[in-house]
């Protein structure tokens, strides 16, 4: 069985900031990971390869710096790495990324896509869906524990409340629930073979039959009109004052008024 895993890196949060001229996320002062949720997706892929056999390889569509992060995909266990590199595909929305995954995967055409729930970048949780919209697969999101049986993708999911147990025809779609598993570590010696021996495969918008009108900025239906800067609500503070039994009392009080309210 061959999987596709679908992976971003992205900026660490708190280091992100906007340019407002642009209306952009600026990279340049953040220190950049992988998308937690997505290494959640490459364990659950790799532990699939355990039991059934076959090959993982990831996806990513980025700037060249995302190289070494695919190359960790590849320290983990995946097989291979595929990086979609081109100017084309700047400044796409969701719509535009996940045309573009789209057509990569058509062209690799594995019998299940793997990708985390969200990005911490954006947290939309849009690609997933959209992707299985352009490969007509079946969709399944939020997905905390994946298996396959006899040419179906059997998941558990997560819903209000609790779970339930859905099943779709391979080839299909599956959205990994963040912290579903403990992705494992890369592996040292195989680190040290991807960062000196291993190639990352990088296609443009050459090596994919793409309408280059859906790509990119072009292809974008969104668009970002304004930016505002919001705090955050501050907690509500009762600074307490008097004797040690005075405040267990207005202590107490609080606790009685909480309950009953």
């Amino acid at each position: 069985m061959n999987i596709v895993v679908c992976v971003k890196v992205v900026p660490k949060v708190d280091q992100v900031k906007f340019d407002p001229a642009t209306k952009t996320v600026d990279r340049t002062s953040a220190e950049n990971e992988l998308n937690e949720a997505d290494k959640n997706a490459l364990e659950t892929a790799l532990q699939l390869k355990e039991k059934h056999g076959g090959k993982v390889a990831v996806v990513s569509m980025g700037p060249p710096f995302f190289e070494p992060f695919l190359k960790i995909c590849v320290a983990m266990g995946a097989d291979d790495a595929v990086l979609l590199s081109d100017k084309a595909f700047a400044g796409a929305d969701t719509y535009a990324t996940s045309y573009v995954l789209a057509q990569a995967v058509k062209k690799l055409k594995p019998d299940l896509v793997l990708c985390g729930e969200s990005t911490s970048d954006s947290g939309t949780a849009q690609v997933p869906a959209q992707m299985a919209e352009w490969l007509g697969y079946p969709n399944i999101s939020y997905a905390s524990n994946v298996s396959v049986d006899n040419g179906f993708v059997v998941a558990r999911r997560t819903v209000k409340g609790g779970y339930e147990v859905v099943k779709a025809p391979l080839p299909a779609v599956v959205s990994v629930e963040l912290g579903s598993n403990t992705p494992r570590f890369p592996d040292f010696r195989r680190k040290r073979w991807a960062e000196r021996e291993f190639k990352t495969t990088v296609w443009t918008s050459a090596d994919l039959e793409l309408d280059l009108s859906l790509a990119g900025r072009a292809g974008s239906k969104t668009d970002v009109v304004e930016l505002q800067s919001i705090a955050p609500p501050q907690r509500l503070r009762k600074f307490l004052e008097g004797s040690e039994d005075e405040i267990a009392q207005t202590i107490l009080e609080i606790i009685k008024e909480a309950v009953t309210e």
